[in-house]
């Protein structure tokens, strides 16, 4: 049994080790494309992300860390308001970016 609960234990860390961990911000101010490209600029520049993903009709920013490392929502946030824009919601998820463009494209 002990075994047993052991096994279990490995299985469900190498699962969530697995899966991409994000942050999605909710973002107030966004209009254009240049809003966008802005802040996916920004963002790729600090060490930790992978990829971005800006939805300006969800007011989204979404932010998939390197694998291995972790996202400062801190430094995220003020890169963000530093551009000019209002964060008004911060969330960690365990999706990738492929995951959250299609969870935002189901709900249009």
């Amino acid at each position: 049994m002990k075994k047993i609960v052991i096994a279990l234990a490995m299985g469900i860390t190498a699962i969530s080790s697995m899966a991409a961990t994000s942050m999605k911000f909710t973002v107030n101010g966004m209009v254009c494309s240049f809003c966008a490209q802005g802040i996916e600029k920004s963002l790729l520049k600090m060490g930790a992300t992978k990829e971005v993903f800006v939805d300006l009709k969800k007011k989204t920013v979404a932010v998939e860390a390197k694998e291995g490392q972790v996202l400062d929502a801190k430094a995220i946030s003020a890169e963000i308001v530093d551009a000019g824009y209002d964060v008004v919601k911060i969330e960690t998820v365990l999706k990738s970016i492929a995951e959250i463009k299609a969870e935002l494209k189901s709900r249009k």
